[in-house]
């Protein structure tokens, strides 16, 4: 088989990359260095694996990397701000929602992706969103608070930023 580029953004960089038809996109990302997607069952059903793609979640596991060509991609690595946390990710370590890590980063993404689509999300919503990432520590109560609670700061947050534009 011969290689093909194909063109994505990545946490805001463009990058080309170089693949093989069959490549997964969960192959890609790990071998270009992102190691906050995680390899679980690679069929699909645990959603460590998870990255948001053009901002909806979706398991890397079962896409072909040639299939993200021209599009935006999300990981854990680009969800920080430099040095400042995500407020999803501040709540989740305030509300002890991370314990082995193995799938807080998809949690996260998962979170995020729901607060932008949903600003006040039911906490049946957020466990609808959450329940495509399997957890064994946690049984799923921290990290449902604590996307609540991310949501419950979120408007205090853009408060603030609408206060300080405004001088």
């Amino acid at each position: 088989m011969s290689d093909l580029v194909i063109h994505v953004t990545v946490n805001g960089d463009a990058r080309p990359w170089r693949i093989e038809p069959g490549d997964l996109l969960l192959d890609v990302l790990r071998r270009e260095g992102y190691w906050g997607v995680k390899r679980g069952c690679e069929t699909g059903e645990c959603g460590a694996c998870a990255v948001l793609l053009d901002g909806e979640p979706i398991n890397s596991c079962l896409m072909f990397a040639a299939q993200a060509d021209g599009r935006e991609l999300l990981t854990i690595e680009g969800v920080a701000q430099g040095e400042k946390l995500h407020p999803v990710q501040e709540a989740f370590l305030d509300h002890g929602a991370v314990q082995c890590g193995y799938c807080t980063p998809a949690m996260v993404l998962c979170a995020k992706a729901l607060l932008e689509r949903s600003p006040a999300p039911t906490e049946a919503e957020v466990r609808e969103m959450l329940s495509g990432v399997l957890c064994r520590c946690t049984g799923y109560k921290k990290p449902v608070e604590a996307v609540l609670a991310a949501a419950k700061a979120a408007p205090k947050a853009r408060g603030k930023t609408a206060r300080r534009a405004a001088r």
